[in-house]
């Protein structure tokens, strides 16, 4: 039977009036920050489920009984307020204790991308500067091939067994009290100090640790809970890398502070995910939009239907999979929302509207300042006019999305990142008023007369070709609706003698799909310029642990058949149609033989 909400709960306005009323308690007591939360609601919620795992369950109790192990571990180390943890950890129970019990104390956990081998993870390491690194044994020789570039003293230590050469933090625990912590071991942090860092990607460059307050721990879990008006009897199903703020923060901080349950998952599964939230009785499923594309590009299986999910919500979920999702899947509610772990500010789509990543409802309009300004892409920056002041957009063209920094206190404060100079460049100033300050989303929206806000492109992704800009999602989108296109990747790639970079494709390809088809459609539904010059015909996509295309990887990759084992074709204008690009045909346009 699905569970259908009340219209209490469908009200936009209620939602946003629990939301605020929720956030409006937090820092009223500055000593509450979520791992002392967490301790007091075990004396309220005692042996209810608080994390449940796949290898075992936490209650309440035992999960701030576990935090305070962790807690006296990292005494026992000699971790001072402002001493950094990496924790690079699948998803289990023990996770969410470990940096909530090290955050007790006052120490700053990264949050690893589990991904992350040789380069890139000596690189995600070093920029946050640890004093000691937690691995799960299963990732300990990803750890063990870098521990030689990190400083001198670095402590390093594996989580479950077979990890040989480490000590065992899980044994090194077990004997340890569990009862609260006393003043006289470790005053609790206060509300502005640093709990986390989170690594957000960007538009550019390599991965940037962003500062993640106890103060947005608390303003987040408070929030979300708000919003989706999260009760005991919850079960948030949850298979998001926790070393993200979605599935780390968000879902199992929404949940906890409302005394419900997180069923934690180690990954996505297709194939096990209806069964397993039927299973688990989940009433809450947190999304980000390529899972949703999964699930709607799957085949029917009978749990879809026998679930008891009353609301779904996440980011990314596009107009054309989510009226399929819903109505497929019998979804109740989804509230869709936008947001970056860095941000100063976010939307929420509360009304239900297909498409929209939400709007800011006018009563909030002054606590939550957001333009949308014209944007340069070839100068990378907001355009400025004669008198040196960005120009906000109309309604219904793109630009991007900027929120005011208001203080460095409330909730519109920008906390940046471990590097300063990452932080410098994210905040744009005198954009509309000497001494004014306000914070670069990075992202490509429009707003539409009623003030609802679509996602465009990331600053990165859209390219020039022909003098104009080229909307990679916009491209996807339509590339997407195809017969027998399952899934799609568009980025910009180089020319021989053309300025700017050409539209290239690679598309997953199913039954039904037709190379000519293809090309009649985007013919027919973009204008010349947003066309795929390129396609690439993939096995598969890869994606990141946030479920995030690797298109930068594939522009890197480039459309030479010498180096791609892929099949490639390449847009004849003349013939209309797509043509097969082989080594030949390559060299000619090298050549400057065949112009694109």
């Amino acid at each position: 039977m699905i569970a259908t909400p009340d219209e209490s709960v469908r009200s936009p306005l209620k939602a946003w009036i629990r939301a605020l009323e929720r956030t409006a308690a937090v820092g009223r007591d500055p000593s509450v920050t979520l791992p002392v939360l967490i301790e007091r609601l075990a004396g309220r919620f005692a042996d209810a489920p608080a994390l449940i795992g796949s290898e075992g369950t936490l209650g309440y109790r035992e999960l701030a009984a576990a935090a305070n192990r962790y807690a006296r571990w990292g005494l026992a180390r000699g971790l001072a307020p402002g001493d950094v943890v990496c924790l690079l950890m699948k998803n289990c129970p023990q996770y969410l204790a470990i940096w909530l019990g090290l955050s007790r104390i006052g120490a700053t956990v990264a949050l690893i991308n589990t991904n992350l081998t040789g380069e890139p993870l000596a690189h995600a390491l070093g920029i946050v500067a640890p004093r000691h690194v937690i691995a799960g044994a299963e990732l300990s020789r990803a750890l063990a091939a870098v521990r030689s570039r990190l400083a001198a003293g670095v402590g390093c230590s594996a989580h479950g067994p077979g990890a040989h050469d480490l000590p065992r933090l899980d044994l090194e625990v077990a004997g340890l009290p569990g009862e609260p912590l006393r003043p006289a071991e470790r005053a609790p942090p206060a509300l502005a100090d640093r709990a986390l860092y989170i690594y957000t990607s960007g538009t550019t460059g390599l991965p940037k640790a962003a500062i993640v307050s106890h103060l947005r721990l608390m303003q987040w879990s408070e929030w979300f809970a708000g919003l989706i008006d999260v009760q005991p009897h919850d079960r948030l199903y949850n298979c998001l890398p926790m070393y993200h703020s979605v599935g780390g923060v968000v879902a199992c901080g929404a949940a906890l502070v409302g005394g419900a349950a997180v069923v934690v998952r180690e990954r996505f599964s297709v194939s096990r995910f209806w069964q397993d939230v039927a299973a688990e009785r989940c009433t809450l499923f947190q999304y980000i939009g390529e899972l949703c594309r999964y699930l709607v590009n799957a085949p029917h299986q009978a749990a879809e239907s026998q679930h008891v999910l009353r609301l779904a919500c996440g980011n990314g979920l596009r107009g054309e999979v989510w009226r399929e999702f819903q109505q497929r899947f019998r979804i109740p509610q989804i509230l869709e929302y936008y947001a970056a772990t860095e941000g100063n500010f976010s939307l929420y789509n509360c009304e239900g509207r297909p498409g929209s990543i939400g709007r800011i409802p006018p009563f909030l309009a002054h606590r939550m300042p957001v333009e949308i300004v014209r944007f340069d892409v070839e100068a990378g920056a907001p355009l400025r006019d004669a008198r040196g002041h960005c120009v906000r957009c109309a309604a219904d063209e793109v630009g991007e999305a900027i929120g005011q920094i208001l203080d460095d206190h409330g909730t519109t404060r920008f906390e940046g990142y471990a590097d300063p100079a990452a932080s410098r460049s994210k905040v744009l100033r005198e954009a509309f008023s000497p001494g004014d300050a306000w914070y670069r989303s990075g992202d490509l929206m429009r707003r539409d007369a009623q003030g609802f806000f679509y996602f465009v492109d990331r600053v990165g992704d859209t390219f020039r070709w022909k003098g104009e800009n080229v909307s990679t999602t916009e491209v996807a989108d339509v590339i997407g609706r195809c017969r027998g296109v399952t899934e799609v990747a568009v980025y910009g790639v180089p020319v021989p003698d053309a300025d700017g970079r050409a539209g290239m494709a690679a598309i997953v390809t199913g039954a039904g799909f037709e190379l000519g088809e293809l090309h009649r459609k985007v013919t027919a539904e973009l204008p010349p310029y947003a066309r795929p010059l390129f396609l690439r015909i993939v096995a598969a996509l890869e994606l990141t642990g946030t479920f995030k295309q690797r298109t930068r990887e594939l522009a890197r990759e480039g459309y030479d058949p010498r180096t791609v084992s892929d099949e490639l074709y390449l847009g004849d204008a003349a013939r209309q149609e797509y043509q097969r690009l082989d080594v030949p045909l390559y060299q000619r346009l090298l050549a400057g033989q065949v112009r694109p």
